[in-house]
Parts: C-alpha cells; sequence; structure tokens
C-alpha cells in the first residue's frame, strides 16, 4: 500500500529533506510538492490525496490557517520548529506532530501510524479471499469479492473489476477452477459472472452491475438455483 502524499512548506531545504524521506519509504508516494498553502489548497482539490506533510510556520496563510480551510482534510502530518505547537496540533486531529530535524525513526513513526488510520479506514482486510494473477510479467492480488464478472479473449481472459480491467494469459476452463463455486457461475461459454453482483436476469442475458451478458438457454435453471443460495 502507498498513500498518495503531498509536501507544503515555505522552505525549499525542507522540502527537499522531507522529499528524500517521502521518495524512500515504501509506504508513500509522493504526488507533488507546494511552497505556500494557497497552491497547495488547489492541489488538494485537483489530486486524490491521501496524506500532508504540512509546515505550520508559513507567511500569509499559516499550515494552521490551511487546515481550517479545508472542507476534508485527508491524514495531516504537522512538521514544525516550534514545539508549542504540540497541543493545539492535536486541536486539528492531524495524525501526528513531527519536530525539526526529523528524525528516520521518528518519521517511520508517523507513517506508520497514517498507513494503520489508513487501513482502518477503508476496511482494508488482509483476510478477503483473493488470488494471485499474472499480468504484465507481474503477479497482482485480486480480491475475489471485487470482481464483477470475468470475459473470454482468445487466448486471453479478462477480468472486470471496479478498479480495473486485468487481463491475463489463460483459458476460461482454467481460471474458473480457481474460483469458488458457491460465488461464481459460468452462464455462457465467454463469461463467468460473480453471482454476488447480479441485479437481474431473463431468459437471454444477465444484468451484472449495469452491464448485460449473455446467458445461454441451458444455464438458466442453474443460475436461478445459485442465486437463491447467494
Amino acid at each position: 500500500m502507498k498513500l498518495r502524499s503531498i509536501i507544503v512548506d515555505d522552505s525549499s531545504m525542507q522540502r527537499m529533506a522531507v522529499a528524500k524521506l517521502v521518495n524512500n519509504h515504501p509506504n508513500l508516494t509522493m504526488v507533488a510538492e507546494y511552497s505556500n498553502a494557497i497552491e497547495a489548497k488547489n492541489g488538494i482539490k485537483n489530486h486524490e490525496i491521501d496524506l500532508i506533510f504540512l509546515d505550520v510556520e508559513m507567511p500569509i496563510i499559516t499550515g494552521f490557517d490551511l487546515l481550517e480551510s479545508l472542507e476534508n482534510s485527508p491524514q495531516v502530518i504537522l512538521i514544525t520548529g516550534k514545539p508549542d505547537y504540540a497541543l493545539k496540533a492535536f486541536d486539528y486531529d492531524v495524525t501526528d506532530y513531527l519536530h525539526k530535524p526529523i528524525t528516520m525513526a521518528r518519521f517511520d513513526a508517523s507513517v506508520k501510524r497514517a498507513v494503520a488510520n489508513y487501513e482502518q479506514l477503508h476496511r482494508v482486510n488482509e483476510d478477503e479471499e483473493h488470488i494471485f494473477v499474472k499480468s504484465n510479467l507481474k503477479k497482482r492480488k485480486v480480491i475475489l469479492n471485487d470482481i464483477k464478472w470475468i470475459e473470454a479473449l482468445g487466448d486471453y481472459i479478462k477480468l472486470v473489476t471496479d478498479e480495473a480491467n486485468i487481463v491475463i494469459l489463460s483459458t476460461m476452463k482454467s481460471f474458473e477452477k480457481q474460483l469458488p463455486e458457491d460465488k461464481f457461475l459460468r452462464i455462457h461459454k465467454s463469461y463467468i459472472i460473480n453471482l454476488e453482483k447480479v441485479e437481474k436476469f431473463n431468459s437471454k442475458n444477465v444484468e451484472v452491475s449495469g452491464r448485460s451478458i449473455p446467458l445461454s438457454r441451458n444455464k438458466k435453471s442453474e443460475l436461478a438455483e445459485a442465486l437463491s443460495n447467494v
């Protein structure tokens, strides 16, 4: 997991120091750096941000001013050279508070807290039923419940999920063996569906997450029975 991060600090030297820590951390990815709160506020509107490394002492608009102006703030790790701000920082429900100069150990502890908050908020569950597939020469973890349907593409198959379409080299028959029978059903020579995603069906088609998928004539009764057990 990588939290999409930005740095907001009027000091170019401090931004460089924090950027080095962010870029070297396995759970962070750098989206942008900003030298003032106005640029940062516009950037937050235009990008999906999970975490802000925010300097408190900035001219004109301080870090606290920026926090007060945000309607839906991402997680924030405040950075300051003055320990006096510590109590005030937690009035803003920040994730953590770092005092300059920042040590690697203290930075890692702050990121660990941010990751834990993210997982709790998004209910990330490593125990969710999943499989690993090989796509573009890389192994990818796919949560079974995220799959809406599987579609045959010649020598390949396409896994359709909310996040992406994943194309892998496999036959439908081979891939079908990896799926739990109580959750997935092959309703056509070219389609396997997630039974929990079915919205409605008739004698010819099944609607899955708004998409109409062909239903083989000899699969209708099997589909009806399978749905009754979901």
